[in-house]
């Protein structure tokens, strides 16, 4: 492999660059973007070897494109580089990083005229911090971290492959998943907890208490609130992106807050243990589960 282009060198593409050039998957990793700032400190860092603000120089130059935008901004760089390589038996495989696939999968086809392009092969990377920047990514981000990637019926078993291949040089277990089974599983366990800790902070932030609530919050208030700290535009395009499954995992846990709250209104202390004792044993067997990944690594 020759060269791999980040398109969007923050967190999750700064990362997966230095993870590449570290394992020595390619020769050269380039970063592509529109801020000359950013790429140049990738440079310094050592994170790429070169950067270009041309996109047409970055698809002549690279084997792979991973585009490592923010989930509606890769919509935008799709339509640009989709109908530039059409055609073309020297084009580069194109994969991504978003959050959201059914999206990019619709935005490809929307693109290539119904016809879904055969090199691109939608990924999603299940790692990533609070922090963001390129001055925050790591070599070791991936490791012992799921990637999953939703190849479609129309793609090419190589391009899917290689994108395997270079995800695994990172350190991950790569999966493969259904798309629309992958937008309803992330907006369950990655996007509604978000959106959450965004509305509850919020929510408390312009109480009239809020000086006393966040002076006085314990540990447990600070662990489930850390994602708040998000970045706030990642996360206003995910929940545009996959609109639909956020509402249905929304609306399933409003129900069920809705029916706690009838319980506790109503001193119910049996549907409330009923509820909480669900709860434990659900989340016991998870964190089992987690501890059996960590040993099989």
């Amino acid at each position: 492999m020759n060269t791999v282009a980040v398109l969007g060198l923050g967190l999750i593409g700064g990362s997966l660059a230095r993870a590449l050039k570290t394992n020595g998957f390619c020769e050269r990793v380039i970063g592509y973007g529109h801020r000359a700032p950013s790429l140049e400190k990738g440079v310094e860092l050592g994170v790429i070897d070169s950067f270009t603000l041309d996109l047409a120089e970055v698809i002549d130059s690279a084997d792979i494109l991973v585009i490592c935008t923010p989930t509606l901004v890769a919509e935008q760089v799709l339509a640009q580089i989709l109908p530039a390589i059409a055609g073309r038996a020297d084009a580069p495989i194109v994969t991504d990083a978003a959050s959201v696939k059914g999206n990019l999968e619709r935005a490809a086809r929307r693109i290539c005229d119904g016809q879904y392009p055969p090199r691109f092969v939608l990924g999603h990377p299940i790692a990533g911090s609070e922090q963001s920047g390129v001055a925050a990514s790591r070599a070791d981000l991936y490791i012992n971290h799921r990637v999953i990637l939703t190849p479609v019926a129309e793609n090419d078993a190589d391009a899917v492959s290689l994108v395997r291949d270079m995800w695994l040089a990172t350190g991950a277990d790569v999966v493969d998943m259904d798309v629309a089974q992958h937008d309803a599983v992330l907006a369950a366990t990655s996007h509604l907890p978000h959106v959450l800790a965004y509305a509850l902070v919020d929510a408390l932030a312009q109480s009239d208490a809020s000086d006393d609530i966040f002076r006085f919050a314990a540990g447990g208030f600070r662990d489930f609130t850390r994602i708040a700290s998000s970045d706030p535009v990642m996360w206003r395009d995910i929940a545009i992106a996959n609109k639909a499954a956020l509402l249905e995992a929304i609306d399933l846990f409003s129900g069920h807050l809705a029916d706690l709250r009838t319980a506790v209104a109503g001193e119910d202390s049996d549907g409330m243990h009923a509820t909480f004792t669900r709860a434990k044993a659900a989340r016991d067997e998870f964190a089992a589960i987690l501890a059996e990944r960590a040993k099989g690594k």
